[in-house]
């Protein structure tokens, strides 16, 4: 069940590419640069079932996890988001926008090197490089903080939505040090 999670936490970090590119579809098609054969329906398929997937796995992963959740106080935060994002949206770019699907030999590359970088994003735990929610407006952060009647400090990467305050109670699901969800304790 857990690696079912991670996957489909790895799928959403490439829903903008997924879309990306099913837009240079959609626009060859329309403009008869492509017609609907089998390859390009199956990359069609793919990339519609992919988007689905990697929003249920957001939606699941904020709303529906089982995580631990514990309140805490952050002492420190560092905005970090936009040394995550920019090495992704490259991968965007090379993937949308150089890479033509229609090719059944560069579909297969296409699909190794997601593999590839599946490997590694979900076995050294990199949720936390995730564009999709940087576009969902997620800011992600590296905390210091102390967990509730305790004066022990951790540290940890997390998403919030919005700018987050120091000295703050905050209410945390935490999955790992490398992906955890905070909300504000009103």
């Amino acid at each position: 069940m857990r690696f079912f999670q991670n996957l489909l936490l790895y799928i959403s970090a490439f829903i903008p590419m997924y879309f990306l590119i099913l837009v240079n579809i959609f626009l060859d098609i329309i403009n008869h640069n492509l017609t609907f054969n089998v390859l390009n329906t199956t990359m069609i398929v793919t990339l519609s079932i992919l988007i689905i997937l990697g929003v249920s796995g957001v939606v699941w992963a904020i709303k529906f996890n089982n995580y631990k959740n514990i309140k805490i106080k952050v002492l420190e935060k560092k905005n970090t988001t936009d040394q995550h994002f920019l090495g992704y949206f490259s991968l965007f770019v090379l993937f949308a926008l150089s890479f033509e699907l229609e090719k059944v030999s560069e579909a297969c590359v296409f699909a190794i090197i997601l593999i590839l970088v599946g490997i590694v994003y979900i076995n050294n735990k990199l949720f936390y490089i995730n564009p999709f929610l940087n576009i969902l407006g997620f800011n992600f952060y590296d905390i210091k903080y102390t967990v509730e009647n305790s004066n022990e400090i951790k540290t940890a990467r997390i998403f919030y939505n919005g700018n987050l305050l120091i000295n703050k109670n905050y209410k945390i699901n935490l999955k790992n040090e490398n992906f955890s969800f905070l909300n504000l304790i009103k």
